[in-house]
């Protein structure tokens, strides 16, 4: 199973450009799904066709959906609702309601990455598209398996240190009996569960060969600085950017004086672009009078957009030192930790070690990386940035680190 997520800046045609690679990759013999993740539900006009929850088939190897939150915490709620249902009369609080579960931190994050889940775990496709919305949206979401994973390590062993209230017959749960004693079986094997959903599901997300990004842009002033910033980003969390589809491009073939100084600004941005995130392609799209719309249309789009490359299939490589995973290599001094983060100096990273995790955040972004064993018994010496890679310096620790 192979997953594109497409993504963007807003207005630059991602919508488009996910529809159209999922019809071009059906016509060229995937059996392909459109997934919708943009709450916009913006999916169904450009395909003329009604999508919905449940996955509507469209023509012969091409189906689509659209998430629908509300539809999802319906689905899934009896099940919970059913393990709790016995745990409400003897803690001596009213069930919670089906609505109020959209106010929960992290809801909607969790209820939209558990149905991509459902979705990337069946066999029926193979390949999804997925429409992602805008940029900063889909790295919000796709960054939060980790985070859920990093809360749910603070609740589990060995690193929670409130596991012993949760783990049922110890600690809290038998200080205080019934009344809550009740609910530790529940909540423990529930944050289990959640645990390893996260952990499941990060893995698909960062597995090169099965995942990647898609970015479209439009070739305007602020194009290259868009560019350089969700490769940053994406570099930060270990995602992988297979191509960049620059749309809206305007020919300078028979054009008056004022297209002729657009096709030169958007030439001029389109060189810079390609430069900025070589080697991983530029696919340049013409500037159309409107948006395709249905089925033909978005075939032709795509045939444009792709020539001969697999809609499908992995484009090209990432930036370098972009979407790899932290490396440990043995120093002279103990150990060095290092990933690539493409496009960012040493003033714009903060660092901190946070027991067991070393948090590195850019601008908006933030990223916990769990520490390998042998460095949580270590202290950071020195970070630098030495080209585009992160380079973290660790010397054990003489009070930790076990001895020969």
């Amino acid at each position: 199973m192979r997953c594109v997520l497409v993504t963007g800046k807003g207005g630059a045609g991602t919508t488009t450009v996910a529809a159209a690679t999922a019809v071009l990759a059906a016509q060229r013999g995937h059996r392909t799904l459109v997934l919708s993740l943009d709450p916009a539900a913006g999916l169904a006009g450009t395909l003329d066709h009604p999508v919905g929850a449940e996955v509507t088939e469209l023509e012969p190897g091409l189906a689509g959906a659209q998430v629908d939150l509300r539809r999802a915490v319906a689905t899934r709620w009896p099940a919970v609702r059913e393990v709790l249902a016995g745990s409400w009369p003897s803690i001596d609080v009213d069930p919670v309601e089906l609505e109020e579960l959209a106010f929960l931190p992290g809801a909607i994050e969790t209820l939209t990455l558990l149905e991509l889940r459902d979705v990337l775990a069946s066999t029926e496709h193979d390949v999804v598209i997925v429409d992602g919305g805008p940029v900063a949206g889909l790295l919000r979401l796709l960054a939060f398996p980790e985070t859920l994973s990093w809360y749910c390590r603070r609740l589990l062993p060995p690193d929670g240190a409130f596991a012993r209230w949760l783990r049922p017959g110890f600690g809290w749960a038998t200080a205080f009996g019934g009344r809550f004693g009740n609910l530790a079986a529940p909540a423990y094997d529930t944050v289990s569960r959640v645990h390893r959903a996260a952990v499941d599901l990060r893995a698909i997300l960062t597995d090169h060969a099965a995942t990647s990004v898609r970015l479209v842009l439009t070739p305007d002033s602020g194009a290259l600085a868009a560019a350089r910033g969700s490769l940053t980003a994406l570099a930060l969390h270990g995602f992988t950017l297979d191509g960049v589809i620059v749309n809206r491009i305007f020919s300078p073939a028979g054009a008056d004086a004022w297209r002729a100084g657009w096709a030169a600004a958007h030439r001029e941005a389109l060189t810079e672009i390609t430069a900025a995130v070589a080697p991983t392609p530029i696919l340049p799209v013409g500037y159309r009078p409107g948006e395709p719309v249905g089925l033909e249309e978005l075939a032709a789009f795509g045939a444009a957009t792709y020539g001969e490359l697999d809609p499908a299939g992995v484009l090209g490589a990432s930036a370098a030192g972009a979407g790899d995973q932290p490396r440990v290599d043995r120093t002279d001094d103990g150990f060095a930790l290092s990933f690539g983060l493409p496009f960012v100096d040493g003033s714009q990273i903060d660092l901190a070690r946070l027991g067991d995790d070393l948090v590195v955040t850019i601008g908006a972004f933030r990223r916990a990386v769990p520490l390998p064993a042998a460095l949580r018994r270590c202290d950071v010496s020195a970070a630098s940035m030495r080209g585009d890679r992160l380079v973290v310096s660790f010397v054990p620790d003489p009070d930790r680190w076990v001895r020969a």
